[in-house]
């Protein structure tokens, strides 16, 4: 039996991996654009443009696979939140079906290393955002700015997955609204920048190069969100559009980052190789040189925000994927561990590592192989409970207990 539930923003939730009663159901599968909006407005989009031409990839070129990578990696995301609808599960505990219970654990395993490493690799972004923005406005001591910074990403995102479902979209629904507004007055100011002349001249490169370019973006997009996707829509009544859940999902999550990569491969073609490289050292810090000053507390808290929107929904799901591996801890305790990991992690990358990008390459390279593998599995049952109408893999009762 699932534990009641509390209502209200500032409620904790304490369902764990129980299935969520008839009751609790609640909402409409345009309830998920906001969510998946929020953790990915994030300016860090912006650098992924550079990234991406990074393989010597021509303007069209550079488009095209973003396009087209974002949005498949992320209907992949829709098509597994399908699981959540019909089971009213969390993610991992729903892939039992697929993998068995004992074998899920190694799943479970694996998808809370993963959430854990991408909510510490945001908070590291977030901090170094910050000290850079202070530093650009005069204030010289970086180390304050860099604990400012992290007690209020950890008081926010941390906060807000302690408390739970409810808080979560009510944050993820205002940190869209401000962060999107302020994105827009961010593009506005920068475009002056864009060279259309030299992002033409740009040659074409094999097509090797455009592969790798879309699976870059296929694992640092989607792919890294698939092991959460159905923990989101595990709220809405079993009755709600299936296709509605796989619509706004995708694009919840793929129109902010769309428009974020192709700005950033407008800015960053348009610039020298400084920039390029200013990225590679601090991804979003260096995108402040292209503004004036008067916007720069401005685009702190654009960075901080999107940051946070996308911290705030790993750090919930890693807690659940802890469940998942059998540790016997309530869901805010969960929540409360990864926290922790998440604020050592940080300050251990921030005050002690030299070079961000060759461990963040590294990291994506494992998660990619990993979670491709894994969402394989899901997306075939999925399809297999999709052709049989009373399969006992959609039975709520047996996900429940089966613990």
């Amino acid at each position: 039996m699932s534990e009641p539930q509390s209502s209200g923003a500032l409620a904790v939730e304490m369902a764990g991996l129980d299935v969520i009663p008839e009751s609790d159901r609640k909402g409409k599968p345009s309830d998920l654009f906001m969510p998946w909006f929020a953790a990915n407005i994030s300016v860090l989009g912006i650098s992924w443009g550079s990234w991406v031409l990074g393989f010597g990839l021509s303007l069209t070129q550079a488009i095209i696979v973003s396009v087209v990578g974002v949005a498949l990696s992320f209907v992949v995301c829709g098509l597994i939140a399908i699981a959540g609808k019909r089971g009213s599960a969390p993610t991992l505990v729903l892939s039992r079906a697929a993998f068995g219970f004992n074998g899920n654990r190694i799943s479970a395993a694996i998808s809370w290393i993963l959430t854990v490493g991408w909510e510490t690799f945001l908070a590291i972004m977030a901090v170094q955002a910050t000290a850079t923005v202070m530093g650009a406005l005069g204030f010289t001591n970086h180390v304050v700015a860099q604990i400012i910074a992290l007690i209020l990403v950890v008081v926010l995102a941390a906060g807000s997955g302690i408390l739970g479902f409810e808080a979560i979209m009510k944050v993820q629904t205002w940190i869209t609204w401000a962060t999107a507004a302020l994105t827009i007055v961010y593009l506005v100011l920068v475009a002056p920048t864009i060279n259309f002349s030299v992002l033409a001249s740009r040659p074409s490169a094999p097509l090797t190069a455009v592969l790798g370019a879309g699976c870059m973006l296929l694992v640092g997009f989607g792919f890294g969100w698939i092991n959460a996707a159905a923990d989101y829509s595990r709220y809405l009544p079993r009755a709600a559009s299936t296709r509605g859940v796989v619509g706004w999902t995708t694009l919840g999550a793929a129109l902010p980052t769309v428009v974020l990569v192709f700005f950033g491969i407008l800015l960053v073609g348009s610039a020298d190789e400084s920039l390029s490289e200013a990225i590679g050292n601090d991804p979003i810090g260096a995108l402040t040189t292209l503004l004036p000053t008067w916007f720069l507390v401005p685009f702190a808290l654009v960075a901080i925000l999107g940051l946070i929107g996308g911290i705030v929904m790993d750090i919930y799901s890693s807690g659940l994927s802890l469940l998942a591996t059998g540790v016997p801890v309530s869901r805010p305790v969960a929540t409360a561990i990864d926290g922790t990991i998440m604020t050592v992690g940080t300050i251990v990358v921030v005050f002690f590592a030299d070079s961000f990008l060759t461990p963040f390459t590294a990291f994506l390279t494992t998660l990619g192989v990993v979670i491709a593998a894994w969402g394989g599995v899901m997306l075939a049952d999925i399809g297999c409970v999709a052709r049989t109408t009373t399969s006992p893999r959609s039975s709520p009762p047996r996900v429940a207990t089966a613990r």
